[in-house]
């Protein structure tokens, strides 16, 4: 689907349901070099329980016009926006890796904007190892396959992707690989700077569930707690033998960790 904000194209996926504005609304923001379709398993089915939905894409990825926002703040200011311009507010934000930070500066500048928050592999930090920073704005194929083999858990490695005949690491390259070249390098400078998820965090007042995953590396499970402290009305939900791409790794799982918290807020 595409809405126009400021003459320029913002595409989001909404689980193939018009919107109905008497139901609660869930906004689905993907993480680095990433677009909305990394939620693809979870946009219809909660479209289909109780909820209008808009898994988007950020300005410069999938189908959204650019320019690329360089910082995470700016990031939250351009989703403050789309959510007011599409009517969305106050909406569930759902995020996912760098969308994460994205939803929790946009929870704390904009209290108003947002019903409560699920975030799904998170960490206090999120420095980028030098090698796939450099790679991101050098080799993007090389990039990709960094990405593949630290952000999925072992047992993606040989298999197990909840639609028949699909590899989920294969995916995950061909996404980041067809992504515009530059967004991948843009979006994790803006993770490794981004410095204020802490603080972020303690001005949040809505309800917030952390869903990770128990072999992510990226976002390992420990360096979650300075946020999940931070937040002392929060709840945790850690899913076994998941990496960090928890919507591609466990789409059951992270749909109905996502319903849940959605159903407590």
């Amino acid at each position: 689907m595409d809405h126009r904000m400021n003459g320029q194209r913002v595409r989001y996926a909404n689980g193939g349901r018009d919107h109905d504005r008497s139901l609660p609304a869930v906004v689905l923001i993907h993480g680095s070099g990433m677009n909305r379709t990394i939620w693809q398993l979870q946009t219809r089915f909660l479209a289909h329980h109780g909820f209008r939905v808009a898994a988007i894409d950020l300005p410069g990825h999938g189908g959204s016009d650019g320019p690329l926002r360089e910082t995470i703040p700016e990031m939250a200011e351009w989703l403050t926006e789309a959510i007011h311009s599409m009517g969305l507010g106050p909406a569930h934000l759902v995020g996912h890796s760098m969308g994460t930070y994205v939803a929790l500066e946009t929870a704390a500048q904009h209290p108003e904007r947002v019903a409560s928050l699920v975030l799904m592999g998170t960490a206090g930090a999120m420095p980028v190892h030098p090698e796939l920073l450099q790679s991101a704005s050098d080799d993007l194929p090389h990039a990709s396959d960094l990405m593949s083999a630290w952000g999925f858990g072992a047992p993606a490695h040989i298999g197990r992707h909840a639609t028949p005949g699909m590899w989920a690491i294969g995916y995950s390259r061909a996404l980041v690989d067809r992504s515009r070249p530059d967004s991948l390098a843009v979006d994790m400078a803006a993770c490794n700077s981004y410095q204020s998820a802490v603080e972020a965090a303690k001005a949040v007042t809505c309800p917030v569930t952390f869903v990770l995953g128990a072999l992510d590396k990226m976002t390992p499970v420990r360096k979650a707690s300075e946020l999940i402290d931070a937040i002392p009305h929060s709840r945790t939900v850690t899913l076994p033998g998941v990496g960090h791409m928890i919507p591609v790794e466990a789409p059951d799982a992270a749909r109905e960790a996502i319903l849940e918290a959605l159903r407590e807020a």
